[in-house]
């Protein structure tokens, strides 16, 4: 049962991170930035979410560090939507899995 409800937690988790980053105002959060997964520990303590951008690593990583500057108001705010008894730690990490898969599509249309 505490399985089903970690992975409902991640998956709102990850829903309400997708809209808030449409309200942060960091210059250096890039504008198509995706968040790929959100990792929720089994105590519901630490959270990683993985985020990735269309520009490529370089940016997702540019990106981490202002998520990772405006941690404590995400977590504030996943607090309040989300109704928790406690706020995750939040841990954010680049991935390049969307420029990974753009490059295995390119692949595949030239075959």
């Amino acid at each position: 049962m505490a399985n089903f409800k970690n992975g409902r937690m991640a998956e709102d988790i990850k829903r309400e991170m997708t809209a808030l980053l449409r309200e942060l105002k960091d210059p250096r959060i890039d504008p198509m930035l995706t968040i790929v997964r959100a990792d929720l520990s089994g105590d519901m303590s630490y959270c990683k979410i993985y985020v990735s951008s269309f520009m490529g690593i370089d940016k997702a990583k540019q990106s981490v560090k202002g998520l990772e500057s405006g941690s404590g108001f995400i977590r504030r705010e996943l607090f309040r939507r989300l109704k928790m008894r406690k706020s995750p730690e939040l841990k954010f990490i680049a991935d390049d899995s969307i420029a990974h898969s753009a490059e295995i599509n390119k692949k595949l249309s030239e075959m």
